[in-house]
């Protein structure tokens, strides 16, 4: 039960990461007067804008993954591997923001992660079907 517990604390806190982006977009679009549902018109807004769209496109893959991987292997390395995850995507963030050359580091973090929970989901699915059957 605790692992369950920390996987659920680990999704609250990637979803909180999300919401953390969507904030920054806010105040960006106030901050350079970009009126919705305008997505151009400032740099900084633009990269803020494509920080939370990315991590908006990474979150279907990530989410799922994460708790397959937990059910199957182990809640607390899913929830370990989520906050790799929650940390790659902060770096990104801030680093995309600052210099978008620079959000290498962050993103290679996430998807790593992502690829580990992904991988040992499916790969765990799969030989439960091989044993199991459907």
């Amino acid at each position: 039960m605790q692992s369950v517990n920390a996987v659920i604390l680990v999704t609250l806190l990637s979803l909180a990461m999300y919401l953390w982006t969507s904030m920054r977009v806010a105040t960006a679009r106030a901050r350079h007067n970009i009126v919705a549902p305008a997505v151009t018109g400032h740099p900084e807004f633009e990269r803020a804008y494509r920080v939370q769209i990315n991590t908006l496109e990474w979150l279907p893959l990530y989410l799922p993954s994460l708790w397959i991987f937990a059910y199957y292997w182990n809640g607390a390395v899913a929830a370990a591997a989520g906050l790799v995850w929650i940390l790659g995507r902060f770096l990104y963030a801030l680093a995309y923001v600052k210099d978008p050359k620079a959000r290498a580091a962050g993103f290679g973090v996430q998807t790593l992660a992502t690829a580990v929970l992904f991988f040992g989901a499916v790969g765990k699915a799969v030989e439960q079907i091989i044993v199991h059957g459907l």
